[in-house]
């Protein structure tokens, strides 16, 4: 395709990568777009100076996910997207690659030797208020036991990210003999909020977890993706959530494993899993 060159994602890019979103129909606001390039290696697709394609490798360890691929709708059809994620693929070497797919990309990414590994749905409305307790919030001293855990139940070290979580909202845990055994992150997000990850040793302790994020929220928009695995789906619309959308989790490479009692309930993102 000639007349796009491709490029290092730079701040300066995050403009145009919001209008290409938006486009899309994607609710990313700048922000959003800054915690991902604060934690990924994106590459950009140019056309006279302005995006027309995103693609973003983040990597976590011994794994990294593709995330933010989005091409422009005129230029759909024509090899870009395949471009892109080899570009982004280009700069990491993981053990594993992961991404979370829709119906229409899947095919790409199975020509790439990606294989499915589970559904994902996506959940979102205003939820039923809550009467819960507030759950106690970890500080930023706490940053490498949440780490830990969140490897444990992912196999993947999203260490900058859990500590990026805990600068920009709220983490709240819940512990067993002194130590943290689950927790659940919440922070602002397209038109309202996102919770997640969800990480927890058993279901009734995720939704506990949930319901006190929920707690002094009421009328704020929430989002939450969540594994078909997790079984959370019906909890979540008997709160007043909807299914919006469904996603195909996808993984390329060798499968570093989780160890330990800790599952997870709901992703942090669909772009970091």
């Amino acid at each position: 395709m000639t007349g796009i060159t491709l490029a290092p994602m730079l701040p300066a890019h995050l403009p145009g990568a919001v209008a290409l979103s938006q486009a899309a129909g994607w609710p990313h606001r700048l922000a959003d777009w800054q915690l991902a390039l604060g934690l990924a290696r994106g590459v950009v697709a140019l056309r006279d100076g302005v995006v027309v394609g995103t693609a973003c490798a983040t990597p976590f360890g011994e794994v990294a996910t593709l995330n933010l691929i989005i091409v422009a709708e005129a230029l759909r059809g024509r090899g870009l997207g395949a471009r892109l994620v080899q570009a982004a693929m280009a700069r990491a070497a993981p053990r594993q690659w992961r991404l979370v797919a829709t119906a229409a990309g899947a095919p790409l990414y199975r020509k790439l030797g990606f294989r499915a590994a589970g559904g994902i749905t996506q959940l979102q409305g205003v939820p039923v208020a809550t009467a819960g307790p507030v759950p106690e919030l970890a500080g930023p001293q706490e940053a490498t036991a949440l780490a830990a855990l969140d490897r444990a139940a992912t196999g993947a070290d999203r260490a900058a990210m859990v500590a990026a979580l805990l600068a920009r909202g709220q983490v709240a845990v819940a512990r067993e003999c002194g130590r943290i055994a689950a927790y659940a992150a919440r922070r602002e997000f397209g038109r309202g909020l996102l919770i997640g990850p969800v990480v927890a040793p058993s279901a009734e302790l995720a939704k506990a977890l949930i319901e006190g994020l929920l707690a002094g929220q009421t009328g704020r928009h929430l989002r939450i993706d969540i594994p078909d695995a997790a079984g959370l789906a019906d909890w979540l619309t008997a709160r007043g959530l909807a299914r919006t959308d469904t996603g195909i989790e996808m993984v390329l490479g060798e499968i570093p494993q989780p160890a330990g009692g800790a599952l997870r309930f709901a992703l942090a993102s669909q772009a970091f899993g």
